[in-house]
Order: C-alpha cells, then structure tokens, then sequence
C-alpha cells in the first residue's frame, strides 16, 4: 500500500474512533495511530492534522464545542425545541427502563411515552453533525422520525440497555445519510454548473467565429458534446447561453 493510501487509511480509522468516543480523540491517539502506520510526521505535519480533524468537528485532548459551528438562528431554534419537550422527557432513569421494557413488549403507549422521553436526546445527537452543510432544524426532523421507527423495531432488544443503543444508533444513522445525501447532491450541482459554464464558454467562441448565434446541432458537431448535455446546460441557465440560438 502507497503512504499516501495509508495516510488516509489512517485518517479514516481516528475519525472512526473519535465518533466512538464522542467526536473526541486526544492527541496521543492521534501521534500513536500515525506511528502504528510506519509514517514519520514532524510537528507542522500533525499540527496540520489537528486542524483537519477539528475541522471535521472532532475535538482534540475535549470535546468539540458544537455552538462553534451553529449560526445564532440554529442556537435559538434549539433553545426553542428543548424548551418544548424537555418537560416530557424528565424522568428518572427507573422509569426509563420501564418504559423501555414495555415499549420493547410492544405496548403502544410505552412506545409513545418513549418517544417523548427521547425527544432532548435527538437535539443533543444533532449538535454533535452542526457545521457539517445542513440545518440543524433537517438533522433534528430526520433524528426524530428515525426515533419514531425506532420504536417499533425494539422487539429484537435484550435489556433496556440494548434498546437505548439501537435507538442512539438509529438517530446517528438517519443524520449521516441526511448529511451525505446532501453533500452528494450539491457535489452534483456544482458538477452540473461547472459543465454548463464549459458549454457557455464553447457556445461564445463558436459564435464569435461565425458572427452570429449557434445552433445546438452546430455546437455539438464542432465541440462533441452531445445534443443532450447542451441542452441540458442551457435548461440549468434558464435558456440565458445568449450565443445558443433558442430551440422553442
């Protein structure tokens, strides 16, 4: 394997670790995981890995401090939703389990009355994705309606412990995928916008050449861009290629 593949292998693999353990890892952690990979990093090196991973929102010897990463609008709606369903929530940890234990025997109001005990838990998973190119107002809709499936699939649970993990699990998952999701589409509109500014730029030199607008055939022919994607490129501009001569 190539030092670079194991740098990221790596990387990979704290950052595994530091979702374990909170999104925390302390330094030594750190300096022991690139020693155990045979790579010899001096001290700018690692300090330019400690930025990476705190960047990632992975704190470093403490916690990261999610109202680092929420704008003022993101921390006055948590402060709202907490407000709402904190009283419903504050319970003994007794009652907890009992609510678990009935809820995993399928008793249908335990499931609701486990849902509202888990309603401060979603906001507190949600702090922990802030920063990360999605409202914290999404993360928290998505952790709850995982909380809501959730409940009922705890039949499957051994003890109330086991339970409550499923649930966490559940959450952090519904957040990951909304987050990834996300990331993925803007990856494909700023791919999509990239090729339509690509066209724009053939379409003006096309046009400049002849003295005149260019037909979508005429740009495919000269540039090998299929009819499609030019049309495609010019939907996504709302038909504004001026040198692209209109089609309807």
């Amino acid at each position: 394997m190539r030092e670079e593949q194991i740098f990221a292998k790596t990387l990979e693999e704290l950052s595994a670790l530091a979702k374990e353990q909170g999104n925390m890892l302390s330094e030594e952690q750190v300096t022991e995981a690139f020693d155990k990979a045979k790579l010899n990093l001096g001290e700018p090196q690692l300090e330019m890995i400690f930025a990476y991973l705190k960047n990632k929102k992975i704190g470093i010897g403490q916690p990261a401090d999610p109202f680092d990463y929420m704008t003022q609008e993101e921390i006055d709606y948590l402060e709202e939703y907490l407000k709402a369903v904190q009283a419903g929530a504050d319970v003994t940890d007794g009652v907890k389990e009992a609510v678990l234990l009935s809820a995993m025997a399928g008793d249908a109001d335990a499931k609701h009355r486990m849902i509202e005990i888990f309603l401060p838990q979603v906001a507190e998973i949600a702090k922990l994705y802030a920063g990360q190119g999605v409202f914290l107002e999404d993360l928290i809709g998505e952790g709850n309606v995982a909380l809501t499936m959730a409940a009922e699939m705890l039949d499957c649970a051994q003890n109330a412990k086991e339970a409550e993990g499923t649930i966490a699990s559940m959450i952090m998952e519904a957040m990951e995928n909304y987050i990834s999701e996300n990331a993925s589409e803007k990856k494909t509109g700023e791919m999509l916008a990239e090729n339509a500014n690509d066209i724009l730029e053939k379409a003006e030199e096309l046009s400049k050449e002849l003295g005149r607008k260019v037909t979508v055939e005429e740009l495919s022919e000269e540039t090998g861009i299929s009819e499609e994607k030019i049309r495609d490129a010019a939907r996504i501009t709302a038909d504004h290629i001026e040198f692209l001569e209109s089609e309807g």
